[in-house]
Parts: C-alpha cells; structure tokens; sequence
C-alpha cells in the first residue's frame, strides 16, 4: 500500500475511503476530519473554554490530544467510578498524558463528591450499571462545567458509537431519542453545550492516531460493560461494515444530511429540580433519584411518591446519550 498523499508505505488503510496513510500523513489526516467537525457544527471558537470528558481511553484522549494541538483552551476532566483497578489504571493515565502535555486535569471522584460508586450502584439501584453510569457521568460533568465556567463540554464518541446507537434506536423506532441525536446538543436553561468532534471517525482510525501518536491509554474494556446491547450493534455495524466498507459512515453522516432534518423535536419545559437546582421535566431530575435509590434516602417534599421514572424521563436527563431501551433500563 502507498500513502494516498506523499505515495511514501503505508501503515493505515481506510477502507471506506479506498484510501491507505503513512505515518506521516495520517494524523494530518485525522486532525483534519476534527477540524471539519468542529467547523461544520460551530462546536466553539477560540475564545471558549472546552471542558474534554476524559476516561483515559483511546477516543478521548486522542480528542484532547488534537484539541491542545490546535490551540483551543482545553482541559481535561477525568470522573473517578470507583470500578477498582480499571480505575485506578485510567486515572493514571490521564493524569500521565496531561502532566506530559503540561495541560490542566481537573478530577471529580463520583464517591466523594455525590456518596457512591459505579459498582455499588449498579447493585442497589433499579437501573442497569451502565444506565447509572451514563446518568452520573452526565450530570456530573454539567455540574464541573457550570462550576468552572466552561463554554463547552466535549467527548469522544466516535463514529462507531454514534452508528450504533442510531442503530439500536432505529430497530425500535425510538424516533424522540433519534431526533436527539446530533453532534451538538445547544446549552439551555443550565445545561452547558456539548458536542462530539471525533463523529466523522472509526473506532479503528483513532486507535491508529492515538498509537501513532505515542498515547499511553488504557485498552482494556470496562469490566462492567459484558453484556451491554450497545456491543452487539456494533459487532453488526462492524460485521456489515467488513463486506460493505463505509457502510457505517453512510449510515450515520447520511442520518445527519438527510434523515436528522425529518425528526422534530419536542419544545421540552424544563424547572429547576427541587433537590439540587439542576433543570428537569418533573420535581426531581432522574439523578437525584437515582442517587437517592442508591443511597437508600428519600427525597424531601410532598409527592415524591408521584414523580414518574419512566423510560423518555430518564432518557431527556441522559440528553445526548440517547441509548437504546436496554442499556439505560434495567433488564435483568
């Protein structure tokens, strides 16, 4: 194979593109496609201040890495689950990686801060462990963003995630959480813009810019994840994918020229949640309720007992991670 720009050996092939990259090339390349994201959706500018998810995976801290690379005020912020050594390793990491790049880390710890861990929750609580997780995570870095002052939050979800879940949420016609899902979800009423620039990108084209780019991240899976549906739709997307190359590009970034555009949004009332001030639909945000289940607490005020847990409730809090029924509801 010969690099499709400097026609020097090639080390990574695009498929989708019938298209091969040196080393050389290929970051260019990936910088390129973030860049083209980021124009595309006006994610933010030069003057704002980016807060960048970080779990010490590949997606994430190759976003940070690109975003550092091109200038913008990006800081990182790392969310400790409490999932034992898994934890402990991505900490490490993204402590490592800023302290190289000489970039600002900012670290939450889900026990200190809100009483309890992923596992811990996982087992007490009536949603799935991945539901909670995407749930805390969520309202956790809102929260960090709202406190810091940050224009927006920005995480690594790649293409491969993105075409899974418009999978999942096709297979079912769950057309409230596919008119959801975008690149951009704007700021309103306390919730802080967020945006996903590595959506042009596969899981595998950012693995090869993270190893070419020498970042030391934690290749492991979470242990708490076997299992989860989302995994399977994208052993299907990867499985359709290996005889029809680009077939998960023209899924997704097809859904967002042509398919996005005929899903109509619902104009959501949002209140100040009556436990902690963050907006809702209902008296309690789905966090506060979580939280309290896990804790084995009540939450004070008349009527609580009255407050709906349903699925679309859930889902509106979990906001841009608009994942199918069986990842954000328990199913065992």
């Amino acid at each position: 194979m010969r690099c499709k720009r400097c026609r020097g050996p090639a080390v990574v092939e695009v498929r989708r593109h019938n298209a091969a990259f040196c080393k050389e090339c290929f970051p260019g390349v990936f910088t390129e496609q973030v860049r083209k994201a980021i124009r595309r959706f006006e994610m933010f500018g030069r003057d704002d201040r980016v807060l960048v998810a970080v779990s010490g995976g590949k997606d994430s801290l190759a976003l940070w890495d690109v975003l550092l690379d091109l200038g913008y005020d990006a800081t990182g912020l790392y969310l400790g689950l409490g999932i034992g050594e898994y934890s402990d390793r991505s900490h490490d990491a993204t402590e490592a990686f800023a302290r190289e790049r000489g970039a600002e880390l900012r670290v939450v710890d889900l026990a200190d801060e809100y009483g309890y861990d992923i596992p811990t929750a996982g087992r007490e609580g009536s949603r799935s462990t991945c539901a909670v997780c995407g749930l805390s995570k969520r309202y956790a870095f809102n929260a960090a963003a709202l406190d810091g002052d940050f224009d927006v939050i920005a995480t690594g979800h790649n293409l491969d995630d993105e075409a899974a879940t418009l999978l999942g949420n096709t297979l079912r016609w769950n057309t409230d959480f596919i008119a959801r899902q975008s690149p951009l979800l704007p700021g309103r009423d306390g919730f802080v813009k967020k945006v996903k620039p590595l959506h042009r990108l596969s899981e595998l084209e950012t693995a090869a810019f993270a190893f070419l780019r020498g970042i030391d991240y934690v290749v492991e899976e979470c242990p708490l994840v076997a299992g989860n549906t989302q995994l399977r739709y994208k052993e299907a997307m990867n499985a359709i994918e290996a005889t029809s190359p680009g077939t998960k590009a023209q899924f997704f970034l097809g859904y967002l020229d042509r398919g996005m555009p005929l899903f109509a949004q619902d104009d959501v009332v949002l209140r100040p949640c009556e436990s902690c001030g963050h907006p809702t639909t209902g008296r309690f945000c789905a966090f506060c309720r979580a939280r309290a289940q896990v804790l084995d607490r009540r939450l004070e005020g008349p009527g609580i007992e009255e407050v709906p847990d349903e699925d679309r409730d859930v889902a509106r809090s979990l906001s841009d991670e608009v994942m199918p029924v069986e990842i954000y509801g328990r199913t065992t």
